[in-house]
């Protein structure tokens, strides 16, 4: 999608077309942005720069606060729409994914035409703009799709591979950063067929595994399939500060923002899972990951919260901490619940009922939360303690 969070902004608010526009947090917080319109790239504004820097190189932007369950409904209306070509699509984030569309070509015609169908049903049904890449693996088609953007929709045939990808510079290639780039640089290699001139031994010695797969890419391979949400090993939702953060309260309340994405999708692809897991990187790029384990699978918010909530109380409670990254996942999935275990002998009739009674009532909520969700997008109920 082309600058997703703002051009979704652009839609509700029609005014705003044309005007410099960035969706982030504001510059007197120390806000970041999150997505600019292309009116605002012009003045070199972009997603990751302090607002206050935007605010510098365009003092008349506008800054539109995030609104996070509305971006989660209208990613969820578009994915409706790829649904209706083909079911094999993942999800990358919530303005991004992958189709693979072989086996619907016999109903919709080439994978070609499907793309252009899928992007102006995007355009009709949703008054947004898609750029859209066709090529004949996940690596190229990425590229195709950033090839020509706004508005883009760029073809990469069999026989067009090299003659697409030789001009590139390598930074262009997956897992080449600039340390990486640098080294190539250094080496003579500027430009992916230099890369592929480059020969196996050279570049697995310089990079060990990650040579070969460098190589690879730059031959234009790659077999890594399209995996559905329903056969990934897990879902979940980071996200990294652009101001380290000391707070627990604050870290709560955003790890619980991240909950209730993730159990959107969960519930969207008519999933449980029976594992929690919390990813949480400190300031000095040090990891720490945790799990716990439920004893069946849930969707529910409040139960997948509460396990999210007590892993991160023990990560950080009584200790000083500052937080670069948080991250709320789920895996070990599930369609039924495995039988309950039994009842504990103390426990009475009525506490077991009042347990039940909880538990649908939770679920219920969650069903209503969805629906208005994907109905109305911004104007959605939300956990006060996650705003």
């Amino acid at each position: 999608m082309d600058a997703f969070y703002a051009s979704v902004e652009e839609r509700e608010c029609p005014e705003l077309r044309g005007r410099p526009l960035i969706v982030g947090g504001r510059p007197e917080a120390r806000g970041v942005v999150a997505a600019a319109n292309y009116a605002a790239r012009a003045f070199g504004v972009h997603s990751a720069m302090p607002t206050a820097r935007a605010l510098r190189l365009c003092p008349d932007i506008r800054i539109i606060p995030p609104r996070s369950s509305l971006y989660q409904a209208v990613a969820a209306e578009i994915r409706a729409i790829f649904g209706r070509y083909t079911p094999v699509f993942e999800p990358l984030s919530l303005d991004e994914a992958f189709l693979d569309a072989r086996g619907s070509e016999r109903l919709y015609g080439p994978s070609e035409e499907i793309g252009r169908r899928i992007k102006q049903d995007i355009q009709d049904q949703l008054q947004l703009v898609a750029s859209v890449g066709v090529a004949p693996n996940k690596f190229l088609a990425k590229l195709a799709s950033d090839q020509d953007k706004p508005d883009g929709f760029t073809v990469i045939r069999p026989e067009e591979i090299q003659t697409f990808l030789d001009p590139l510079p390598v930074g262009r290639i997956w897992g080449i950063g600039k340390a990486a780039q640098y080294r190539l640089n250094q080496s003579g290699i500027y430009t992916v067929k230099e890369l592929r001139q480059t020969s196996e031994q050279y570049l697995e010695q310089a990079f060990g595994k990650t040579g070969l797969r460098l190589w690879a890419l730059s031959h234009g391979v790659d077999n890594r399939p399209v995996v559905t949400d329903s056969e990934s090993k897990s879902v979940s939702h980071e996200t990294t500060f652009d101001t380290d953060i000391s707070d627990f309260s604050s870290l709560a309340s955003v790890a619980l923002n991240l909950t209730e994405g993730v159990c959107f999708r969960l519930r969207q692809a008519g999933l449980s899972a029976r594992t929690v897991n919390l990813k949480v990187r400190y300031h000095d790029f040090s990891t720490v990951t945790r799990s716990q384990s439920m004893e069946s699978p849930s969707a529910t918010t409040l139960e997948i919260w509460r396990r999210a909530e007590q892993l991160l109380a023990e990560l950080l409670q009584g200790k000083r901490f500052s937080v670069r990254l948080i991250g709320v996942g789920v895996s070990n999935f599930g369609h039924k619940a495995v039988p309950q275990r039994q009842s504990d002998l103390f426990l009475s009739g009525a506490a077991d009922t009042n347990r039940e009674i909880e538990k649908n009532r939770q679920q219920k909520l969650d069903s209503l939360s969805d629906q208005i969700t994907q109905k109305y997008g911004g104007k959605t109920i939300r956990r006060g303690r996650s705003v």
